[in-house]
This record gives C-alpha cells, sequence and structure tokens, in this order.
C-alpha cells in the first residue's frame, strides 16, 4: 500500500475499511475477471489524469503478473481518447514505476 493510503489506513480506519469493502463489492458484483479489472483500473486513473492512482495500479498490475509492455499499451491506447499529451503524461507515470 503506498504510504499516504496507509496513513489514511491508520488515521481513519472504519472509513478505510469501508472503502475496502465498496471495492470487494464492486469486484465482484460483475463479470470482469481479475486481470480485466486492473486494467481497467489503469486506464480510468490515467484517463483522470491521476498519478499516484496510476503509479499505484500500475504497480499492482506488474503484482498480478501483467507485463510492462501490457501496462504501457493501456496509456498508448489512451492517444485517440485522451490525446497525445495525457498519453505521453501517463507514460512517463508509469516509466516511474515499470522496469525498463
Amino acid at each position: 500500500m503506498p504510504a499516504f493510503a496507509g496513513s489514511v489506513a491508520r488515521r481513519f480506519p472504519a472509513v478505510w475499511d469501508a472503502y475496502a469493502k465498496l471495492g470487494e463489492e464492486t469486484a465482484a458484483a460483475g463479470p470482469l475477471s481479475e486481470r480485466e479489472r486492473r486494467l481497467v483500473k489503469l486506464a480510468l486513473a490515467i484517463g483522470s489524469g491521476a498519478e499516484g492512482a496510476t503509479h499505484s495500479h500500475a504497480r499492482q498490475a506488474l503484482a498480478e503478473g501483467l507485463t510492462p509492455p501490457e501496462v504501457r499499451h493501456v496509456a498508448l491506447l489512451g492517444i485517440t481518447t485522451l490525446g497525445f499529451p495525457a498519453s505521453a503524461a501517463a507514460l512517463s507515470w508509469l516509466d516511474d514505476v515499470l522496469p525498463k
């Protein structure tokens, strides 16, 4: 867990527990696989311009067995929807956490 998220969890455990439960329930509510959910969450983080969330979901994707080229592909797919600058920013965020 990223340092700041851990800090929130320690300071507000009831809120963190509710947040974690919501995540579990939304994951179980549909037919997507764990891999598909991770790719969607990464895409949402990139699309919303959330650097920290992009870092977090990229790290989790690697831990769950996705490859760096697969993770980078998500950012490349954003070029036609988000625009080149947003996708380039996302690629730079991914470079912060992915092996070269």
